[in-house]
């Protein structure tokens, strides 16, 4: 794909980086290449430790009081929420579908995990009725700490731009867990928490 790109003194209009992308290796056509193929896509598709693991979390859970910032100077507001998260495509995918509140309006979201094991990374994305983009991170699950911890950018209209976005699961031993949301702060440099809630199973 190439890279459009505006140039220092051209008044004209935007320019064409044609730098070199990656070579693809073209795919094998022998016998013993395309079977080793099969067997790499297989082994791709299917569930290891890490699709079990999300599938742990299989389950409704519930939220009294998720805090919201606008601004950080100010308390925050609180809402209940709630979670039903299930598995899906032969375990491959956590699905979470979310509901709750937000600046006093009804918030639905609907987000898709999985465990690249290519890439050897969580991959999320998220849609909810509050924008129409979607967010989508990647990151990491820390053992020692118990935390899964992704990055990604979100679109911001107020900004016209991508900004950071970061969600960190912590998972705690009484079989609760608390989802913290950060972003870009109103300075443009600092980050600032925007969300936060402990989530326990629904009995």
């Amino acid at each position: 794909m190439e890279m459009i790109k505006k140039e220092e003194g051209n008044k004209d209009g935007p320019s064409v980086d044609k730098t070199t992308p990656t070579e693809i290796p073209p795919a094998p056509t022998d016998s013993a290449g395309v079977a080793a193929m099969m067997k790499a896509w297989q082994e791709f598709a299917t569930p290891g430790p890490e699709h079990a693991w999300m599938a742990e979390s299989a389950g409704t859970w519930v939220c009294d009081s998720v805090k919201q910032w606008m601004d950080p100077s100010q308390p925050p507001s609180t809402a209940s929420a709630t979670d039903v998260v299930t598995m899906t495509m032969n375990g491959l995918y956590q699905v979470t579908d979310f509901s709750s509140t937000m600046m006093g309006m009804p918030m639905q979201g609907h987000g898709m995990m999985g465990y690249d094991k290519m890439k050897k990374k969580f991959v999320l994305s998220w849609v909810d009725n509050m924008g129409s983009g979607i967010v989508r991170m990647e990151g990491d699950y820390d053992k020692s700490t118990k935390t899964l911890s992704m990055a990604g950018k979100q679109s911001d209209p107020g900004r016209n731009m991508e900004t950071d976005i970061r969600q960190e699961l912590k998972f705690h031993d009484d079989g609760t867990y608390t989802m913290s949301m950060y972003g870009t702060g109103h300075d443009g440099k600092s980050e600032q928490k925007f969300m936060e809630g402990t989530f326990r199973r629904k009995k």
